[in-house]
C-alpha cells in the first residue's frame, strides 16, 4: 500500500514545507532560507529565492521595473534590498485554498450533532479574491514576501509596517468583510497578532492580551454552532481563542478563552474532523506530548507521548479508508511518519512507514541517516504525505485505490430515499439520504440553470441520517463492501484478517461466511466466488521502544507468517456459490480448474475474471523500494503492489502483465484468452457494456452481440465507476468525469440480427406445425414487393465530460482584462455589464425561457477524499466519501442534460430539454445524438446548422428535407427552372455572369458547384428509394450548372450525363451535349452523346471543339461519310501547327554548348520544298494520289495480310506507318512528326501480343491467328531495308509522293527497339499475320519484333556510319510470304 510517489534531493534539510490543495505543487524552505516551488507531478522547479538574506535577481527587476516606469529617483532602500532573515513560515494563497480552507472548517463543524447546518457542503462559498493570481507567502522575521507566480512579481512587507515586530507565523482569515478581504494575520514576538490587508496592504486590525510570550502557530475553525475562531499557540504554554467573525470592525479585539496547553511552549496545532462529533483540535509541545480538546467545552479529552524521548515537530489529522482506526499523523526527528490508532481512547503510536526504505539507495550515504523535519498531508488527498528530511523531499503515496466502506443499496421504485451500508469500527449502520425538497430548486428551473459561475459551485442540500443496525462487525480493520446484483445480499471482506462474510440485508443475518480475502459477486445472479484461504497467523506489531532483541524476533515472525500465507495462497483455489431465496448459501464448483499459479484477484460482472501470480524478476532498486515494514497488508480486490503512476518502481515498461483471463458463470469454462491485469472491472446491469481500468487509461468493450473492443478514453489513475445504461461515471483522486458510450452498428449487428429473424421465423412456422400440421406449410406466393433496408454503418462513440473537479473555476486575473473605453464619462455601468457577460451562463429567450449560453457548465467541486460512486438518481450524481456522508453533483444543465437523456433511450426528452441550450451549442449537441443513433430526432433541434441538418436528413432518409437543405446552401432554388433556363445556357463563365448582372446567378451557380458532391449524394439516396422527383430536382440544378464554362469537371460531368440517361432526361442531356460543346468541354460532350446513342452529335462535338484526331478515327471506325472532310480538316491543321520558323538567339558560349550535344531538329526549311506530310488513319486511301489496288500472292492464306519487313513497330506491337500519330509514351524516331494529343487509332488491327483496343473493328470472317509462326528472315535482308522499307499496301504511303518523308536527314527509321511480346515465338521471326481492318478490305501490316530489332540502334546515340540517311524512294514492296 506505500510507495515512493516523488522524491526531490537537497543538499541541506528541508524544515518547512506546505503542499498547494488543487494544484501539484510544494513549497519548501531549507535551513539556509532558501524557499523553492516544485511541481512534484512533473518533477520540475517552478521558482527558486534566496528569501533569508537579499535576492539579487528579484532587487534587479525591480529596479529595472521602476526604471521603465519613469522613475528615476529613489525616495529610499526598496524593501527587496531588506535581509528577511530566518524564514518561519511558508504557504501558498489564491482562490483555491481560501475556498478549502472554507470547506474543511464548515464541513468539521456540520459532522457534531448540535450543528446549525447538517449539511457539509451546504454553505455559502467566499467570493473569489485573488482573480486567477497564486501566490507564495514567506513570513520571515523581517519581513513578510508575497510572490505571484503567475506574474513574477512580489510584493515585500517589512516589519516597520507591522509594529516593528520579527513575524513568526501566519494564518489566512477566510471570512472577512468585502471591504477589506482577503486578510493574512501575523503572529509577532510581542504576543500581538496584527492583521494586514492584501488589497492596502495596511495593518488593518490587531489581537492583543492574550500571550506573554512569542507567537508560535495560528489556524481557523469553525465551531458547531458556525462562529469562525482563530485559535493560537505561544511559547508560553498557552493555547488561546479569538473570534474570527469581523461583524464589528473594532481595531483591537480581546481573546475568548486562553488555557495552559503545554510546558515549554506549544510547537503546532491541527484541526480534527470527527465523525459524528463536534470538530477536535490536536496541539503539540515542547514537552514530548500531544493533546487533543474538545471545541466545545474546551476540555483536554486525552495526551498521550507519541514517540518516547523524542519531541514531535509536525502533526497532521488523517482519514484514509486503508487504515480506518489511524486519525492521526505525527513526526519527530527520525525516519519514520508515526500513527496514531484510536487516539481518544486506545492512543497505540505505531510507524506507519519506514522512509528510508522508500529513497533510492544512491540519495543515503552509508554513514548517513535519515531524518525527518517536517511533514504535511496533502488536505484533499489523504494518500499523499509529504516529508522534508535532511535529504530532500519525501512525498509518498498511500493505497490510492482504497475506498471507503460502503455499498449502496438499490432503493425502490417509489421512494425518494436512498440507503447505503456502511462500517464504522466494528458497526454496521445505514445511511439514508434524498435531496432536501425546500432547499433545492426543481431541476431544470431558471434558478438552476442560470447560477452564475460564482454559485455554481454550491452543491445541492442533501438531508441524511444514519441508523444503527443491531448486527456487530466481527472486525474492526479495513473492509470492503459490495453489494448483490438484486440488492438482497451485502458481502464485507476483511482482506488483513483474512475472513468475510455475507449478510441478508432484509434482517442483516449472516448467510455465510469464512476465511478469505478474494470475493467478487456475479451481476446477474445472486451468486459469488470466492477464494478460501487457511487462516494464516496475524503479523505482529513492532512495538515502540522496543530493543533490538525483540526487533529481530518480531521480523522473523513477519517473515514466518508470510511464509504460511504464501503457502495458503497457492494452494487455495477459486469457489462459485450461489444464493438461493431461502437465503442458504449451496457451492456450486468446488474449484475452477483454470491455471496452475496462485489466484491474486477476483473481478466481478458478467464474467468472473480472474487475475493469477506471474513470476517477474524483480530489480534491486524496485526490491530497495518495496518497504521493510508492512504492518498493514495490500489493500483488497486481491491486487499486488501495482503501481498508480508512471514513473512507479513497482510498474513495468512493458505494460500490465498478460495475467487476467475470463470465465463463464455457467459453464466455469474459459472464455477469453489471456489479458492485460486491470486495476478494477465495472459491468452494465443490462450486460451491454463493460469497462476494464488500467493505471493510464479505461478500456471500454461492448458485449452484445459478441465481445467487441470499442475504444479507450484517457482517464488516469481512476478508482471507481459505475454505469447508467450508456453512461459511465468515473471518479479519480482529483475529478468526476462522465464518459457517454455507444457501440455504433457494426457488421456484426446486422448479421445477428437477420439471424435473429430467421431463427424467429422458423420457431414461428415449427409451433404452426405443431398446432395445425403440414398443412400449415402451405402457402400461395403472390409478387412482392422486397424493399431492399439498408442499413448504414456507425462507428461507435466516445465522449467524455469532466463534471467535478478540486480546483476553483478560472477566473480572469485584472492585468489581462484589456483597458475599456468610458461610456458616457463613467465606466463602472461598462465594467459592471462587461462582468456580467464575463460570468453569466445565462441568457432569456423567446418566451422568457432561461437557456443556458454555455456548452457545458462550470466544473463542480469534488468532495474531499476518496469517494465510493452510488449512481444517478432523482437526476443527481450520488456520492459517498470517507465520512459517510452523501454528496449530490446536479445533472440539470441542459449540456449535460440533454446527453444523459438520449443516452438513457430518450431523445425526445432530450430536444425538448435543448430548448433550454443556446442555439449556438445544438450543433455539438445534434453530432451528439447523431453519434448515439438518433439522427431523425436531432433534426428537430431548432438551432442547427444546414449542413449538418443535411446530413442528418441523409442519415434519416429524409430526402425532402435533405433537397431543401442543399437548395438553401447552395443558393440554387430558382436554378434549372423553364424561366431561368435559357438565361443559364447564355452565360458561358462567371465573369460574364458578373458583368451582366447576373451576380446571384452566378453565385447559384458556385453554391452547386460546392456542393456537387452533396448532390450526387442525394441523387443516389432518391434513386435508391425511389424517389425519381427528388433526383430530378436536383438533375435540373446540376445540368443548369454544367453549362457554365469552368463550372465542372470531367468526371462529375461523366456521371451527370449517366444519371441524366438513367433517368430518361433526354431532353435535357441533349441540351447538356449543346451546352458542353459550347463551353468547350469536348471530351464530356462526346461522352454525354454517346450516352445518349447520337453519332452525329458525337462527332460534332469532337470537331466544334477542336478534337480533330477523335473525329477522324470515330469517323473511320463507324463509316461516317464526313471521314474524308475531316481527315482534311485535320491534315491543315497538323500543317499549320508544322508552319512556324524558329528565332532563337545564340551567342558564342551558347552555339558551343549546342554543338557538344546530340544533334536536332532545329528547322523545317526543307519541308517547305517537299510535299505536306498526310496522316492518315488505317485503311484509308491518301488525299493526293488515287488508290492502287495490289493484288494478294496466291501462296497466301486467305485472311492472313502480308507482313511488311523493318516497320517500325509501337510498343503494342501494331504497325505504324510514318506519318500515322502515335501514342503517348512510344518512342519516337527523329524526323517523324508527332502530333501533340493525338491518340493510337482504335481502329488498328489486333497483333500478337498486342492489347486489344476499345473499338477495334475485326474484318469478318478473318480469324485472328496469333501462334502462326513467321517464315524466318536473315539479317542480312533485313538491315539493307531497315532505313528504306516502306508498307506493303500502297493505301497507307504512296511512294511517289512521300518518298522525302520517310526518313529525314539524321534520322533513322529503325530507332524504335519495341520489346518482344510474345515470349513463345522464335527469336529469328521477323513478321507475323494478323487479321485486315477497316471496312474498304485493304491489308493492314503487322510486324512482330524479332531478332531484326536487336541490331537497331537506339534512340539515344542514332547510327549514322552503317547507312548513310537515306533521301532516295523507297523500293517496291517484296512480295508476300507465304506462311509455313
Amino acid at each position: 500500500m506505500l510507495r515512493l510517489r516523488a522524491f526531490r534531493p537537497t543538499s541541506d534539510k528541508v524544515v518547512k514545507i506546505q503542499l498547494h490543495p488543487t494544484h501539484p505543487w510544494l513549497v519548501t524552505a531549507d535551513a539556509n532560507d532558501r524557499v523553492a516551488v516544485w511541481n512534484w507531478e512533473h518533477r520540475q522547479v517552478i521558482y527558486e529565492l534566496k528569501a533569508g538574506g537579499v535576492d539579487e535577481r528579484r532587487l534587479v527587476g525591480v529596479k529595472l521595473d521602476k526604471l521603465a516606469e519613469g522613475e528615476t529617483d529613489s525616495k529610499g532602500k526598496p524593501t527587496e534590498a531588506i535581509r528577511g532573515g530566518s524564514v518561519k513560515q511558508v504557504s501558498f494563497y489564491d482562490d483555491d485554498i481560501r475556498f478549502w480552507q472554507h470547506w474543511r472548517n464548515c464541513s468539521a463543524a456540520a459532522e457534531a450533532p448540535t450543528a446549525v447546518n447538517q449539511q457539509s457542503s451546504a454553505f455559502s462559498a467566499p467570493a473569489p479574491s485573488t482573480r486567477g493570481r497564486h501566490f507564495v507567502v514567506i513570513c520571515c522575521e523581517n519581513k513578510a514576501i508575497f510572490l505571484d507566480l503567475v506574474t513574477m512579481r512580489g510584493r515585500d512587507v517589512p516589519k516597520q509596517e507591522l509594529d516593528n515586530k520579527s513575524l513568526l507565523c501566519m494564518e489566512f482569515l477566510s471570512r472577512s468583510s468585502s471591504s477589506d478581504a482577503p486578510l493574512v494575520a501575523f503572529g509577532a514576538s510581542d504576543g500581538v497578532i496584527r492583521v494586514l490587508s492584501m488589497i492596502t496592504w495596511k495593518l488593518v486590525r490587531r489581537y492583543t492580551g492574550g500571550h506573554k510570550g512569542a507567537i508560535s502557530c495560528l489556524m481557523t475553525f469553525m465551531s458547531a454552532a458556525g462562529e469562525v475562531h482563530l485559535v493560537s499557540g505561544g511559547s508560553d504554554g498557552l493555547l488561546v481563542l479569538w473570534s474570527a467573525d469581523h461583524i464589528h470592525d473594532s481595531r483591537e479585539l480581546v481573546p475568548k478563552i486562553s488555557l495552559k496547553a503545554h510546558d515549554g511552549g506549544v510547537v503546532a496545532v491541527e484541526l480534527s474532523r470527527v465523525m459524528g462529533s463536534a470538530p477536535q483540535l490536536i496541539t503539540i509541545g515542547a514537552d514530548k506530548t500531544l493533546a487533543i480538546w474538545d471545541t466545545v467545552t474546551f476540555k483536554e479529552i486525552r495526551r498521550i507521548k507519541p514517540v518516547p524521548k523524542l519531541a514531535c515537530h509536525s502533526v497532521a489529522s488523517w482519514c484514509h479508508p486503508r487504515a480506518p482506526n489511524l486519525d492521526i499523523l505525527t513526526c519527530v526527528k527520525d525516519s519514520h511518519i508515526w500513527a496514531i490508532e484510536h487516539p481518544t481512547y486506545s492512543a497505540l503510536t505505531r510507524p506507519l512507514c519506514e522512509l528510508s526504505s522508500l529513497v533510492p539507495p544512491q540519495a543515503l550515504a552509508q554513514h548517513k541517516k535519515l531524518r525527518v523535519y517536517c511533514m504535511v498531508a496533502h488536505p484533499l488527498q489523504p494518500h499523499l504525505v509529504a516529508t522534508g528530511t535532511n535529504i530532500g523531499i519525501i512525498l509518498s503515496e498511500f493505497d490510492p485505490r482504497a475506498l471507503p466502506a460502503v455499498a449502496p443499496l438499490p432503493a425502490p421504485a417509489e421512494s425518494k430515499e436512498h440507503s447505503a451500508v456502511y462500517i464504522v469500527e466494528r458497526e454496521l449502520k445505514l445511511l439514508n439520504f434524498q435531496l432536501s425538497n425546500t432547499a433545492n430548486p426543481s431541476l431544470g428551473s431558471a434558478s438552476e440553470t442560470g447560477r452564475s459561475r460564482n454559485e455554481s459551485m454550491d452543491q445541492l442540500i442533501v438531508k441524511q441520517s444514519k441508523k444503527h443496525i443491531s448486527t456487530p462487525a466481527p472486525h474492526d480493520s479495513y473492509s470492503i463492501l459490495s453489494a448483490s446484483s438484486s440488492g438482497k445480499y451485502v458481502a464485507v471482506v476483511w482482506p488483513d484478517i483474512p475472513s468475510f462474510a455475507v449478510y441478508k440485508a432484509s434482517d442483516w443475518s449472516v448467510v455465510d461466511s469464512g476465511t478469505g480475502k478474494l470475493f467478487a459477486w456475479d451481476s446477474c445472479r445472486d451468486r459469488y466466488a470466492l477464494v478460501e484461504s487457511a487462516l494464516a497467523p496475524r503479523m505482529p506489531l513492532i512495538v515502540k521502544g522496543g530493543s533490538s532483541k525483540k526487533a529481530k524476533e518480531a521480523a522473523a515472525a513477519a517473515a514466518q507468517a508470510a511464509a504460511a500465507a504464501a503457502s495458503a495462497a497457492s494452494a487455495a483455489t477459486v469457489q462459485v456459490r450461489i444464493l438461493l431465496d431461502d437465503g442458504t448459501a449451496h457451492v456450486l464448483q468446488r474449484s475452477i480448474d483454470g491455471r496452475s499459479e496462485p489466484v491474486v484477484g477476483l473481478h466481478g460482472g458478467a464474467l468472473l475474471g480472474v487475475t493469477y501470480r506471474t513470476s517477474r524478476r524483480i530489480s534491486p532498486l524496485t526490491a530497495t523500494a518495496i518497504s521493510t515494514v508492512q504492518s498493514m497488508p495490500l489493500s483488497g480486490f486481491g491486487g499486488s503492489a501495482s503501481s498508480f503512476a508512471s514513473d512507479d518502481p513497482f510498474s513495468t515498461r512493458e505494460g500490465p502483465p498478460q495475467n487476467f483471463q475470463l470465465y463463464s458463470w455457467e459453464t466455469y469454462q474459459p472464455v477469453s484468452s489471456l489479458l492485460a491485469q486491470p486495476e478494477w472491472t465495472v459491468w452494465d446491469q443490462t450486460v451491454e457494456y463493460c469497462a476494464f481500468a488500467y493505471q493510464q487509461y479505461i478500456v471500454i468493450s461492448s458485449l452484445r452481440p459478441q465481445f467487441r473492443y470499442l475504444g479507450d478514453v484517457s482517464i488516469p489513475f481512476a478508482t471507481g465507476a459505475v454505469w447508467h445504461r450508456r453512461q459511465l461515471f468515473v471518479a479519480t483522486p482529483t475529478t468526476i468525469e462522465c464518459v457517454f458510450v455507444d457501440a455504433g452498428v457494426a457488421p456484426i449487428d446486422i448479421e445477428t440480427k437477420k439471424r435473429k429473424e430467421e431463427m424467429k421465423a422458423r420457431e414461428a412456422q415449427g409451433r404452426a406445425v405443431a398446432e395445425h400440421g403440414d398443412l400449415a406449410l402451405i402457402t400461395v406466393e403472390a409478387p412482392q414487393v422486397t424493399a431492399s433496408e439498408k442499413i448504414s454503418l456507425r462507428p461507435p462513440m466516445l465522449q467524455v465530460v469532466r463534471l467535478a473537479s478540486f480546483q476553483h473555476t478560472p477566473s480572469i486575473p485584472p492585468f489581462v482584462v484589456p483597458k475599456q473605453p468610458k461610456l458616457n464619462g463613467d465606466d463602472s455601468v461598462f465594467l459592471k455589464e462587461l462582468d456580467d457577460r464575463r460570468y453569466a451562463e445565462v441568457a432569456v429567450a423567446g418566451g422568457g425561457v432561461s437557456v443556458a449560453v454555455t456548452r457545458f457548465p462550470a466544473e463542480q467541486k469534488r468532495p474531499i477524499g476518496p469517494l465510493v460512486l452510488v449512481g444517478v438518481r432523482d437526476g443527481v450524481l450520488w456520492l459517498v466519501d470517507r465520512y459517510m456522508c452523501a454528496h449530490a453533483l446536479f445533472l440539470s444543465h441542459p449540456g449535460i442534460r440533454c446527453r444523459c437523456l438520449a443516452a438513457y433511450g430518450d431523445p425526445v426528452s432530450a430536444v425538448k430539454w435543448a430548448t433550454r441550450l443556446g442555439r449556438e451549442h445544438h450543433d455539438d449537441l445534434a453530432q451528439f445524438m447523431l453519434g448515439m443513433g438518433y439522427a431523425t430526432e436531432a433534426l428537430h433541434l431548432p438551432g442547427i446548422s444546414k449542413r449538418l441538418e443535411f446530413d442528418l436528413a441523409m442519415q434519416s432518409k429524409d430526402l425532402k428535407r435533405a433537397l431543401a437543405c442543399l437548395l438553401t446552401m447552395s443558393n440554387s432554388r430558382d436554378v434549372g427552372q423553364e424561366t431561368t433556363a435559357t438565361d443559364v445556357t447564355q452565360i458561358l463563365n462567371l465573369a460574364v455572369a458578373k458583368q451582366a448582372k447576373q451576380e446571384s446567378l452566378a453565385d447559384a451557380v458556385q453554391g452547386i458547384v460546392k456542393f456537387v458532391k452533396e448532390f450526387f449524394d442525394l441523387i443516389d439516396a432518391a434513386d435508391a428509394t425511389g424517389q425519381a422527383e427528388i433526383a430530378r430536382e436536383v438533375l435540373k440544378r446540376l445540368a443548369a450548372a454544367a453549362s457554365v464554362k469552368g463550372a465542372l469537371h470531367g468526371q462529375t460531368l461523366r456521371g451527370l450525363a449517366l444519371r441524366l440517361a438513367n433517368h430518361g432526361e433526354l431532353t435535357r442531356l441533349s441540351g447538356l451535349v449543346t451546352n458542353l460543346i459550347t463551353a468547350g468541354h469536348g471530351r464530356e460532350a462526346a461522352f454525354a452523346a454517346a450516352v445518349l446513342g447520337d453519332n452525329a452529335l458525337m462527332e460534332k462535338a469532337w470537331q466544334d471543339t477542336g478534337m480533330l484526331a477523335e473525329a477522324v478515327l470515330h469517323a473511320q471506325a463507324h463509316g461516317r461519310p464526313s471521314l474524308r472532310s475531316s481527315v482534311i480538316t485535320w491534315n491543315k491543321m497538323l500543317q499549320k501547327e508544322l508552319e512556324h520558323t524558329p528565332t532563337v538567339k545564340t551567342d558564342a558560349a551558347a552555339a558551343f554548348l549546342a554543338s557538344l550535344e546530340d544533334p536536332k531538329l532545329t528547322s523545317l526549311g526543307e519541308t517547305e520544298k517537299k510535299p505536306p506530310i498526310e496522316i492518315l488513319p488505317p485503311g484509308m486511301p491518301p488525299l493526293s494520289a488515287a488508290p492502287i489496288v495490289i493484288k494478294k500472292a496466291a501462296a497466301a492464306k486467305p485472311g492472313l495480310p502480308n507482313a511488311a519487313i523493318g516497320a517500325p513497330m509501337n510498343q503494342g506491337g501494331t504497325p505504324m506507318n510514318q506519318g500515322t500519330p502515335m501514342a503517348q509514351g512510344t518512342p519516337m524516331n527523329q524526323g517523324t512528326p508527332m502530333v501533340q494529343g493525338a491518340p493510337m487509332s482504335q481502329g488498328a488491327p489486333v497483333v500478337q501480343g498486342a492489347p486489344i483496343v476499345q473499338g477495334a473493328p475485326v474484318a469478318q470472317g478473318a480469324p485472328t491467328d496469333n501462334g502462326t509462326p513467321a517464315p524466318a528472315q536473315s539479317t542480312d535482308e533485313v538491315k539493307p531495308l531497315e532505313a528504306t522499307t516502306a508498307p506493303d499496301n500502297v493505301e497507307a504511303t504512296a511512294a511517289t509522293s512521300n518518298a522525302e518523308a520517310t526518313a529525314t536527314p539524321g534520322s533513322t527509321a529503325e530507332a524504335t527497339e519495341a520489346p518482344v511480346t510474345d515470349p513463345t515465338s522464335s527469336p529469328d521471326a521477323a513478321a507475323a499475320p494478323a487479321p485486315p481492318a477497316g471496312s474498304s478490305g485493304t491489308d493492314a501490316p503487322a510486324v512482330t519484333p524479332g531478332e531484326a530489332t536487336k541490331d537497331a540502334p537506339s534512340t539515344e546515340a542514332p547510327s549514322t556510319e552503317d547507312k548513310p540517311p537515306s533521301t532516295e524512294a523507297s523500293p517496291s514492296p517484296p512480295p508476300p510470304y507465304s506462311a509455313v
